[in-house]
């Protein structure tokens, strides 16, 4: 261990707590390593999987985090690669090829493509020595970034045969630290903790009204202009707004979130890596995989989502260890938005029932769904639609099988005849009906496989591959569409009002969850203990000094939080005065009265699937009651329903 720490990975010494980590891993025990970001987590299974003699299998969430351990994991001569969905059918070959012979020491897969048939074949015919769980908090329900598939790592570790697991993550409540332990047979020895407390982050909660924010921030950051800065905020639009506003009173700042082109994005992350834009204001889609170490403020201009999302990005502040400050721009007002972010997640009883009769209708116990077209039908979101397929794998009722795109369509780049000239013979033949049956409509061509496979006998898998072919050639631009996802019934004896029942249950409490870490964010806000101790306490960190000296309770100001402004009484008004035309809009589009949840959103302006085609943001009523918790609003529909 110690003889290949230098010579390799260039470190005289290990970090605190992963030569713990590692040993546990070399003595063939399962372990987690739950360190702070930045602390040097991912050394805990790179230095093992030298010394392992299989494969070590990595699971990742982003492919930004595995692009950046792949890109060290070269510089110092592993052989280490992915399988990601932007990669062409030769490159997955190629390194499966590498898998296969024992040449590569590390392979990095997101959890999704365990889904995949095929590669769920070929992982089972390689020995693997170890399975590595990134952002492992993501198993638990009861732990915030939850991810559906990641429940299913457990049964996969069982069906690979992989004799041992090391879970990384660096947000984990005692709670959710018991979940992972229990999923895995992890001994309570095994478990690595470093403590959560960093003594270089000056914590700052600052109570300011809703009005007052943007000059507020101006201020602040004002001194600090040629300090690089994250500003947090919970939605785009406000990303974008508040970028402007700063740029506009002396602060240059450019807006970075998920429903910017993946370019621009690319683009923006790059400047501030180098030096050449030093404030970034974000939705929590920045900051995954980002190793800058000279970052010196993390504004929070709205609230976090969770204690969890609070810590992991201040988190990417002072990693050099240099003095950082943390700032919360704190108020009330925002909570409903918070809260809204979770009741519009729950599926209604109806849509879970919808879906369990869609499985039971399934002929040849074969259930194909595309994920919006199913997400539409029952009105569930997608990321909760999700889980529930989730849950009814792990009850042993459906198990995926494989996943086609149901539309190609394609751009022709050179003529056709000289796409058909580079083959002769029945090829030619192939490739010939292959334009014979695809549909025109400008420059782009849709592919008919029925009409193709009726006249010409053509397998579609065939038709995909040579597709993939002539893309790779450069002959033409293709584009697929409409992920079909296939899964086999395995049991069709569940009666669909117990099941639906049950799983309505288990959407509840974890509802229940989510909104009680809401409330525990508040809590620590408007504390009036010393912050860097609260927190590390929240992860079970004892060893955080009673008052650190350097957060803004220990300086004498703790935040009271103000109320948002007193609210008109709903009594005494009705829901046909509120929103009648969305009552008889939804009952003719549904055929039957929309439940009280429905109702709620519509008033709360929380978005479900069924609302942009029905255009209720058009309709009155939408949206009307946003600033009114989301619980009193539901009551007061149900005494009217």
């Amino acid at each position: 261990m110690h003889d290949t720490l230098e010579p390799v990975f260039g470190f005289r010494q290990f970090r605190p707590g992963q030569e713990a980590a590692v040993r546990a891993v070399l003595a063939g025990r399962s372990a987690a390593a739950i360190f702070p970001t930045g602390s040097g987590k991912s050394l805990c299974y790179q230095l093992p999987a030298l010394l392992l003699p299989h494969l070590t299998l990595v699971v990742s969430p982003l492919l930004a985090l595995m692009q950046d351990q792949l890109a060290f994991l070269a510089r110092h001569g592993i052989a280490a690669a992915s399988i990601d969905s932007a990669q062409s059918r030769e490159q997955v070959a190629q390194t499966m090829a590498r898998a296969r012979s024992g040449e590569l020491k590390v392979l990095m897969i997101s959890v999704e493509r365990l889904k995949n048939e095929r590669f769920r074949h070929f992982i089972g015919e390689v020995p693997i020595s170890l399975l590595v769980v990134d952002e492992a908090h993501c198993i638990s329900e009861w732990g915030h970034n939850f991810r559906p598939d990641y429940l299913k790592l457990p049964d996969y570790q069982k069906q690979f045969r992989i004799p041992q697991v090391l879970l990384l993550t660096a947000t984990a409540t005692p709670a959710v630290i018991a979940d992972m332990r229990a999923k895995f047979a992890i001994a309570e020895q095994d478990v690595v903790t470093t403590g959560f407390y960093r003594a270089n982050l000056n914590l700052q909660v600052e109570p300011v009204a809703t009005a007052a924010k943007r000059a507020r921030l101006v201020d602040w950051l004002g001194p600090r202009v040629g300090q690089p800065s994250i500003v947090y905020v919970t939605q785009q639009k406000t990303a974008e707004e508040i970028a402007a506003h700063l740029s506009e009173r002396g602060v240059p700042a450019c807006a970075y979130h998920a429903g910017m082109d993946h370019t621009e994005r690319e683009a923006i992350q790059k400047r501030f890596m180098a030096g050449q834009l030093n404030c970034i204001v974000a939705t929590i889609a920045f900051g995954m995989g980002i190793d800058k170490s000279d970052i010196r403020n993390v504004v929070h201009f709205d609230l976090p989502k969770s204690v969890e999302n609070y810590s992991q990005e201040i988190g990417r502040a002072g990693r050099d260890g240099q003095p950082s400050d943390c700032l919360v721009l704190a108020n009330r007002d925002s909570l409903n938005v918070l809260e809204n972010f979770v009741y519009g997640d729950t599926p209604e009883r109806e849509g879970i029932r919808s879906v369990l009769e869609e499985i039971l209708q399934a002929p040849n116990g074969q259930w194909e769904l595309m994920l919006t077209a199913l997400s539409d039908q029952s009105n569930i979101r997608q990321l909760p639609l999700k889980t529930l397929l989730v849950q009814l794998e792990l009850r042993g009722i459906i198990a995926p099988r494989f996943a086609y795109f149901a539309e190609y369509r394609f751009k022709n780049l050179i003529e056709p005849e000289a796409l058909l000239n580079h083959f002769e013979g029945e090829r030619r033949q192939f490739v010939e009906a292959i334009l014979s049956c695809s549909a025109r409509a400008r420059t782009w061509l849709t592919l008919d496989f029925d009409t193709l496979y009726q006249r010409h006998g053509a397998e579609r898998a065939r038709v995909v591959k040579a597709l993939d072919y002539f893309q790779e050639r450069g002959w033409i631009e293709l584009e697929s569409k409409q992920m079909t996802e296939v899964y086999a019934v395995l049991d069709r004896e569940f009666d669909p009002q117990l099941l639906g029942d049950e799983l309505y249950g288990y959407f509840k409490r974890h509802e229940g969850s989510e909104i009680a870490r809401i409330g525990a964010m508040l809590a620590l806000f408007a504390s009036d203990e010393c912050l860097s101790h609260r927190l590390a306490r929240y992860f079970g960190d004892e060893r955080a000094p009673e008052h650190c000296g350097h957060c803004s309770v220990c300086a004498g100001r703790v935040a009271h939080l103000p109320e948002p402004p007193a609210l008109p009484p709903l009594e005494g008004q009705t829901l046909q005065t509120r929103c009648a035309a969305f009552l008889d809009k939804y009952q003719g589009a549904r055929g039957a009265s929309p439940s009280a949840d429905c109702v709620t959103r519509f008033l709360c302006g929380i978005s479900v699937p069924v609302f942009p085609r029905m255009r209720a943001r058009t309709l009155p009523g939408y949206a009307t009651l946003e600033d009114y918790p989301y619980a009193q609003v539901r009551a007061w529909v149900e005494g009217q329903l």
